[in-house]
């Protein structure tokens, strides 16, 4: 009799916890056959639907009654059950469920186990054990039905295998153990081992709380949404679990055994979005780079454009490598930027370091011969932190000028850190730079992408950048901004919107970027930046490029073409050239004299201009010599007085 009730009380828990559209027909008659409802087998589902939800409406309130005699149900359950008379057709249908109640009954002794993990089981359980006496008197009318199913159900499909959350692996776990009760694991004929029993009470467990909802009006709508919330905590636990690993596994280091042999490597470090490497051959990615993971990147503090030195793991002897383990592992860091790795961390960052105007004057003067040099100095002085704009039309010797200028840089400070960066350039254009300058040249070609012209500009920014952060001053030339922003224009991702010329809109902010990051620091450190821009090639885009640039750098060296054409190098035109903010490095005395051979030449022409200026400095061999002439020769221009306004 226990038997025939503890299979019963789980066929009628399973059918009020389970929706009642989700339930076959066999099941609703059944169901409507336990509850008294007479003429359910020539009604149709709909119709049995809603026959059931009248009759569950009018007995919730008698429903509650029997449950709340639940203790005295609790202590009589280990009294002996009594002896009832069922009718023939429940015999076959307790003879086949006695070996899957003894299995049934051999879980519920367990469960005093397993309380420590789920303390919330023993209340759960409790409508299992206990049945209401309603049910009792009508076991034989649900037997047959439930032993057809059953059958067909074990044939055809079989239970899969579930990891113990009572929940399946999916959201719906409770709603297939609600329409099939009898395929859970506490009723199989194999269910023998800890695992299954296991799995039995937590489905057990959660058919009691969907009864008890049941019980309290939340028959279809409230189990959904609890099966819905319980998806979603799934969900979040498995990535608090899995996310928690992830952020241990990222700090995880290589383990490096004694067998192993440790080779040295050293090179500039790439920040991408999920991983870095190490560049160990230059700016521009190469077979031999080396991987390094975020995790080491978070932990030591890293910044794009570091210089780091470490080791590598040798390859064993065979060991081959496979594809998404293409490059050697960082398994040791040694140095950063030439510090200590702990040192490096407390750096400066470059955003947060206080931007001025430069105040300290480069001067580009040599040698007499250097014409190039002592007119710049002249028209417009460059200092540290400088971000000046050489505006050149084509083959107007810009290029020449450039080299002229990084000599003389190398010449009178070689304590300046220089580099060279030419982008979308002629091969041996770059070959000519590396034999002339002694400077750092890092270059990507016109027959490379427009993708390696913008990753070698943005890894030497970062790395002048990390040069700053440690106080040096950087210098740094770049032919040309032109080229740039074409190569940002093809590699960048469309924004859908276009300017005049075809440009993006999104295409002009990251060389803006790198020509902004030029400036004088407050405490020490300088970036100054020295960019070319082509001009009157008959592009609409280099136009507006152009433009764009015109009122962002804080000096400008405008060379003539029709000067280029009559071959009179170089071709400056001083009247339009000049520096912003002059005052702060030319000292007052030369800055009177300069004013007032600008007056000069501010009253001729462009050519006039340059022959009489380019005339005086082959002349004379030093530039103070050649101020003190002019002091002496120019006359005061009436009205106007050489005192600073």
């Amino acid at each position: 009799m226990t038997d025939t009730i503890d299979t019963a009380a789980q066929a009628a828990g399973a059918a009020r916890g389970g929706s009642l559209t989700a339930m076959r027909l066999a099941e609703l008659q059944q169901l409507a056959g336990s509850m008294g409802i007479s003429g359910t087998s020539k009604m149709r589902k709909n119709d049995l639907v809603a026959a059931i939800r009248e009759a569950r409406a009018g007995s919730a309130a008698p429903a509650r009654a029997p449950r709340a005699k639940r203790p005295a149900a609790d202590e009589a359950a280990p009294t002996p059950p009594q002896p009832t008379t069922h009718a023939p057709a429940a015999a076959p249908a307790a003879a086949l469920e006695a070996p899957r109640a003894a299995g049934a009954s051999a879980t519920v002794t367990e469960r005093p186990a397993r309380q420590p993990e789920r303390e919330s089981a023993p209340e759960r359980d409790v409508p299992a054990r206990d049945v209401p006496a309603r049910d009792a008197g009508k076991r034989a009318a649900r037997s047959g039905g439930e032993e057809r199913r059953r059958s067909l159900d074990d044939i055809t499909f079989p239970e899969p295998r579930h990891d113990g959350d009572g929940e399946g692996r999916n959201g719906q776990g409770g709603e297939r153990n609600g329409q099939r009760p009898a395929r859970t694991g506490g009723e199989r004929r194999d269910d023998a081992t800890g695992e299954r029993r296991a799995a039995s009470v937590e489905r057990s467990s959660d058919r009691a709380t969907a009864d008890r909802g049941a019980d309290r009006g939340g028959f279809d709508d409230d189990e959904r949404g609890g099966r819905r919330r319980r998806g979603r905590d799934r969900y979040r636990d498995r990535k608090r679990r899995g996310g928690g690993r992830g952020e241990q596994a990222q700090y995880e280091e290589v383990e490096v055994t004694e067998d192993d042999v440790l080779l040295p490597v050293a090179g500039v470090l790439d920040i991408l979005d999920n991983y870095a490497f190490v560049r160990t051959s230059g700016y521009l990615p190469g077979p031999g780079d080396v991987y390094v993971s975020l995790g080491q990147v978070k932990k030591h503090g890293l910044r794009r454009g570091d210089a780091v030195t470490g080791a590598v793991r040798q390859p064993q002897d065979g060991e081959q490598q496979g594809q998404r383990q293409k490059f050697n592992a960082l398994v040791r860091l040694d140095s950063v930027n030439g510090m200590d790795v702990e040192r490096a961390r407390s750096r400066p960052d470059f955003m947060k370091l206080t931007p001025l105007y430069p105040q300290e004057r480069l001067r580009l003067e040599t040698t007499p011969t250097a014409i190039t040099a002592r007119i710049i100095d002249l028209v417009a002085p460059i200092g540290k932190g400088q971000r000046g704009l050489i505006v050149a039309p084509p083959k107007a010797g810009k290029t020449i000028m450039m080299q002229q200028i990084a000599n003389a840089i190398t010449t009178n400070s070689p304590d300046v850190h220089l580099m060279v960066v030419l982008v979308d350039e002629r091969p041996e254009e770059v070959t000519d730079w590396e034999r002339t300058v002694k400077g750092e040249v890092i270059s990507s070609t016109f027959d490379r992408p427009a993708s390696d012209h913008t990753m070698v500009a943005e890894l030497a920014i970062e790395r002048a950048k990390r040069l700053v952060e440690l106080g040096q001053d950087v210098i740094v030339l770049l032919d040309n901004m032109t080229r740039l922003s074409r190569a940002y224009n093809l590699a960048a991702p469309a924004s859908g919107r276009i300017l005049s010329g075809g440009v993006d809109a999104s295409a002009l902010y990251p060389p803006k970027k790198f020509f902004g990051a030029a400036r004088n620091i407050e405490n020490g450190g300088s970036l100054t930046i020295l960019a070319s821009a082509l001009i009157e090639t008959g592009s609409k885009m280099d136009e507006v490029i152009f433009e764009e640039f015109k009122g962002t750098g804080n000096m400008e060296l405008r060379l003539a073409r029709s000067l280029a054409e009559k071959r009179i190098f170089p071709a400056i035109d001083v009247n339009a050239s000049g520096t912003r903010r002059e005052e702060i490095l030319i000292p007052g005395d030369e800055l009177k004299i300069i004013w007032k051979l600008r007056r000069v030449m501010g009253a001729l022409d462009q050519l006039p201009a340059l022959e009489l200026l380019l005339g005086k400095v082959r002349e004379i061999p030093t530039n103070a010599e050649f101020l003190m002439t002019v002091q002496k020769t120019t006359p005061t221009v009436p009205g106007q007085t050489n005192e600073l306004v």
